[in-house]
């Protein structure tokens, strides 16, 4: 190449050969780099890019930030992949500023919503109640004030702030500092004062950005509250979860959710049932609920499942047995659905869980019934959504909603316990995420009829496998900060019971925080159950690999070998164990707060 031809440029530009080394560079170099001769120099090395993507510069925007400028690099048109390629160094420092200006000035909608503000004022003494809310209310104006944004009540427990991208990322950086000053407050009440935000920004419109900021409310208060949800164009990011959800006292909620349930399937021509892929007994328990109440408003109805394993295979065989169930595969149910036609979905809220999502998506009414944390790939504007994260399971949701559909007792035994079993399998025989109404409706069910004895029945499992899920406990890794790790070695559809179980005995032992049982499904994936004592976030953990559920109990499936899956899961129980930074780390609850704080994205 005329070495002429680099010098005449009126930009700065060098020349890298095949092996990255720069063979020459004109003299506007100098405005790049801190040194004009840069002769001799590995390219890639002074610039952090790649070849491949300076080979692709002219297609795809390519900046670096040198000497407080900022330049654009582009070629030679066609360059030789293999050859010499010319790069300019094109300064777009102007440009860059002007745009970085424009996205820091960018307009950001924030809804501040209290939590549980109705369940505060019923428990708490005269005093908290006239004392929290304004403690509370002063905080808020507080933390508005430090990033100079203007906040306006507008209710008893909520107010929204207006404020830009440039201060947005103050308030990322600082972990939304408000969650922690608000949960500080002594309510001297059973559960922590907390407050949601949702956070919405767009480049759309400013109509965009407060419905993005409405559903990443909706999201903060789905998955429990005490949290920061930030929904942008292009994802959703969440900070916070550090609190397990509180129960809520007042039962208006279920009573409306009822009425609206009942209206529901009176208008239709028939109702579908369905829960989630390979149901467990919460699945098929509410399911059967929901198949209850369908007949006692006199209405036709099925249940949609495909495939079963064996962790209800005892309760399967005894609901054909009866003869009482329609229960059809998806397939059939499709050439069934008509506009009249309700769906009714428990247990699950996710389209990639569910049985089928194009039955979702033929019927154009829906329920949901679930108390699982909503996601940011939730199904939204269903007719009806009953999705109540503080509840143990979706079987006490139903039998919630089944003591308001009437005040005559329409449930059979053989209902009552599998709705029992349903409750009792997602709470761990009632030792984990149970509160007043868990037992309430438990007590319902038995005076119902349920027979704990023959519940019992349906979480047998055969000598084998209990041979198996004792030696996954006897060979289980316990770290010195309290993990434990277990393989579960059995095959089969019994295979996630006994994982689920591993994980919940594994918390049995002292000093363990949290635990996680790895095993196989009847599909070859590799399975993760895990289970923590409320020191640990296993959801965030478990978010970060594809799957979810709730702060202390959280599962996922994954198409990767066992040993992979193990590393991945170990790495990133370590990194959220480091961000804690202390070898006490369970003793200092504003560490377990910071760490519970980092963000993940889904």
């Amino acid at each position: 190449m005329d070495s002429n031809y680099i010098s005449q440029v009126p930009m700065p530009a060098c020349v890298v050969d095949s092996e990255g080394f720069v063979t020459e560079a004109n003299a506007l170099i100098k405005n790049v780099f801190v040194y004009e001769d840069i002769s001799g120099s590995k390219f890639f090395a002074l610039t952090g890019v790649k070849r491949a993507e300076v080979l692709n510069a002219n297609e795809e925007e390519l900046v670096i930030e040198r000497n407080d400028r900022v330049f654009r690099l582009r070629t030679n048109e066609n360059p030789d992949p293999e050859g010499d390629i010319v790069v300019f160094f094109d300064e777009a420092t102007a440009r860059f500023t002007y745009r970085t200006k424009l996205e820091s000035d960018r307009a950001v909608i924030v809804y501040v919503n209290v939590d549980n503000y109705e369940e505060f004022m019923a428990s708490a003494g005269e005093d908290s109640k006239r004392l929290v809310p304004s403690q509370v209310d002063s905080m808020v104006h507080n933390w508005a004030t430090k990033f100079d944004a203007p906040v306006v009540r507008t209710g008893d427990d909520s107010y929204v702030m207006y404020t830009c991208r440039g201060k947005l990322d103050e308030m990322i950086e600082e972990n939304f500092s408000i969650l922690d000053d608000v949960r500080s407050i002594e309510a001297q009440i059973d559960f922590p004062a907390s407050v949601s935000l949702g956070i919405g920004i767009s480049t759309v419109s400013l109509n965009e950005t407060s419905d993005l900021a409405q559903a990443a409310l909706e999201l903060a208060l789905g998955r429990g509250g005490d949290q920061a949800v930030v929904k942008t164009d292009e994802g959703t990011h969440y900070y916070g979860g550090t609190q397990q959800t509180v129960e809520k006292g007042n039962r208006g909620k279920s009573r409306v959710i009822a009425h609206a349930m009942r209206t529901l399937i009176s208008d239709a021509d028939k109702v579908l049932i369905m829960g989630h892929k390979m149901p467990d007994m919460d699945a098929f328990g509410s399911a059967l609920g929901a198949y209850s109440i369908c007949r006692f408003l006199d209405k036709e109805a099925y249940i949609v499942m495909d495939k079963h394993d064996e962790a209800i295979e005892t309760l399967f065989d005894q609901a054909v047995d009866t003869g009482d169930y329609e229960i059809i595969k998806a397939e059939k149910a499709m050439t069934l659905v008509t506009w009249k036609t309700v769906l009714i979905i428990v247990d699950t809220n996710r389209p990639n869980l569910v049985e089928c999502d194009d039955l979702v998506k033929a019927c154009r009414q829906r329920m949901i019934i679930d108390h699982h944390r909503i996601a940011d790939d939730s199904y939204r504007n269903s007719s009806v959504a009953y999705i109540e994260s503080y509840a143990s399971s979706a079987s006490e949701l139903m039998a919630e909603l089944m003591q308001h559909i009437a005040q005559k007792r329409f449930i059979n035994k053989f209902e009552a316990e599998a709705l029992l079993a349903g409750i009792m399998v997602d709470s761990n025989n009632f030792s984990g995420r149970t509160g007043v109404r868990t037992f309430e409706a438990a007590a319902w069910l038995k005076r119902a009829g349920a027979d704990t004895t023959e519940v019992k029945r349906f979480f047998q499992i055969n000598g084998e496998d209990l041979k198996i899920k004792a030696k996954a406990i006897s060979n289980a890794e316990i770290s010195e900060n309290g993990m434990a790790y277990a393989i579960n070695e059995a095959s089969g559809g019994n295979a996630p019971i006994i994982n689920a179980q591993i994980a919940d005995d594994l918390l049995m032992i002292k000093d363990v925080k949290a635990s996680f049982a790895l095993g196989r499904n009847d599909r070859g994936q590799t399975i993760i159950s895990a289970r923590s004592i409320g020191d640990v976030n296993v959801q965030n953990i478990m978010e970060k690999m594809g799957g979810g559920g709730h702060f202390s109990s959280a599962a996922t499936q994954l198409e990767k070998p066992m040993e992979e899956v193990e590393r991945e899961l170990k790495r990133l129980v370590n990194e959220y164990l480091d961000k804690l930074n202390a070898a006490d780390i369970f003793d200092d609850d504003s560490k377990i707060d910071a760490i519970n704080r980092r963000d993940t994205l889904i």
